[in-house]
């Protein structure tokens, strides 16, 4: 059974259909990406997966259960996380604050816990804290030096993997990733391709990746899946995909023949 299955999935908005029966899965382990132009439909395949948007068909099942209907915490419970394209961190908090806030959505403290700082609550608060660190620590001293440091302080790329870092804490069995080579250089590129690979290869997660850079893409991708316009055009290998005639089409316009 596949962890996570799109089955005849179309969404729009108005007159405009941005996914039009859409069917894909991703097996557990397995590192996917999908690919396409501007406006094909990337981002809101996700905002489907996380529940900001409700399909108009189809169905999302996520480990054996229907997602359709979920609030988006109810969907992080279950096991899924993602990050964004346009970092969405707390610039005035530290860094291990950001990652801690992403735990919470597992934490059992009420509102009269936190207010009274009560004994459960600061447990739970020092357990949270030590899983930050481990998640941060998994990038090494970059950002184990920066812990109590405010996000604003770091680089562009150490932003990246805090937000990557606050995604793993939430403890998903399933990684979205929606570009996160965006705005690097090409060391950063580089390292940020590395990093994907060891999510998989050392972390056990299964990644969903977004990405426009075809060196990322080619570099850590099981099967890469294109859309353009909300319709699959292609799926396989990136060889395969990269050197199909309307993917091509879809990036680089109707060639004309001779």
């Amino acid at each position: 059974m596949p962890l996570l299955e799109f089955s005849n999935v179309s969404k729009h908005f108005g007159g405009l259909q941005v996914i039009n029966d859409f069917t894909f899965h991703v097996n557990e382990g397995e590192i996917v990406s999908i690919i396409g132009p501007n406006g094909a439909g990337k981002t809101t395949v996700f905002n489907m997966i996380t529940g900001l948007y409700t399909p108009d068909k189809g169905r999302i099942v996520f480990n054996g259960h229907n997602l359709i209907g979920l609030e988006p915490h109810q969907i992080t419970q279950r096991g899924i996380a993602r990050t964004f394209q346009l970092l969405r961190l707390f610039l005035n908090m530290s860094v291990v604050e950001n990652v801690m806030a992403a735990s919470f959505v597992r934490t059992q403290s009420n509102l009269f816990h936190i207010i009274f700082r009560t004994w459960e609550f600061k447990k739970e608060e020092a357990h949270i804290r030590r899983l930050a660190e481990e998640k941060l620590a998994f990038f090494g001293g970059e950002l184990t030096h920066t812990l109590d440091e405010p996000v604003y302080s770091l680089p562009y790329a150490n932003r990246r993997k805090v937000e990557i870092a606050r995604a793993m804490a939430t403890e998903p069995k399933i990684l979205l990733l929606d570009e996160p080579a965006a705005g690097m250089n090409p060391n950063e590129t580089q390292e940020i391709t590395q990093i994907i690979g060891q999510l998989r290869d050392r972390g056990g997660y299964t990644i969903l990746l977004i990405e426009h850079d075809m060196e990322v893409v080619a570099g850590i991708s099981d099967r890469v899946i294109a859309l353009d316009y909300g319709v699959k055009i292609a799926e396989g290998s990136f060889r395969e995909v990269a050197t199909n005639e309307r993917v091509i089409e879809a990036y680089l316009g109707r060639q004309h023949k001779k």
